[in-house]
Order: structure tokens, then sequence, then C-alpha cells
């Protein structure tokens, strides 16, 4: 989870064989409720948009291709993922230096 910046807020390392959603609950309860929240794909499940539901959180997560009713989402707020992509881009930029 980043903040407005695009800084780290919340981080939880895991092998690189997990899902990103496995560990979505606990990085969303550390943090403080927001208006949305945004995310990708790969976290649209019904378990994460009800927590993000019962927090009072609008969630802003594009639906996945094999679900049989898509989801609405706000377009025009899921462009600011764009930030999110670029700092963890960032960060694999600094993978050799982390693995060796």
């Amino acid at each position: 989870m980043t903040d407005d910046c695009g800084r780290p807020v919340a981080l939880a390392l895991t092998p690189g064989n997990i899902a990103d959603i496995r560990v979505a609950a606990p990085l969303i309860e550390a943090l403080p409720p927001s208006a949305w929240a945004i995310a990708d794909q790969g976290d649209d499940a019904n378990h994460c948009r009800c927590l993000l539901a019962m927090r009072g959180t609008e969630a802003v997560i594009p639906g996945t291709a094999s679900r049989k009713t898509p989801i609405p989402f706000d377009r025009v707020a899921d462009r600011e993922r764009n930030l999110i992509e670029r700092r963890f881009g960032r960060l694999k930029d600094f993978r050799r230096i982390a693995t060796r």
C-alpha cells in the first residue's frame, strides 16, 4: 500500500510463488480507512471487495475477464494506479543489488 506520493506505507514480503491477493486482507486491515482503494485486476476478489465495503472504502478495481457480470468502477480514479505501478517498477530496478 502506498500514500499519495507513491511511498510505501504497508509492506508484506512473500515468496515469489504467492499471489498478491493472499496478503491483501492483512495489509488493508493495517491501514486506516480511506475514501477509495485502487488495485489492479489481480486483487479482484469478492472477499477483498467486501472487506473494503465494510470499512467504507470504495473499491476502484477493474473486474477480471472471468466475471460473469462486470462490476463498474471509476476509470478516472483508476488512472492514479499508474503512480503505484511506476513506484514498484522503480523498486524492481534495484533487484540486482538485493539478490547479490
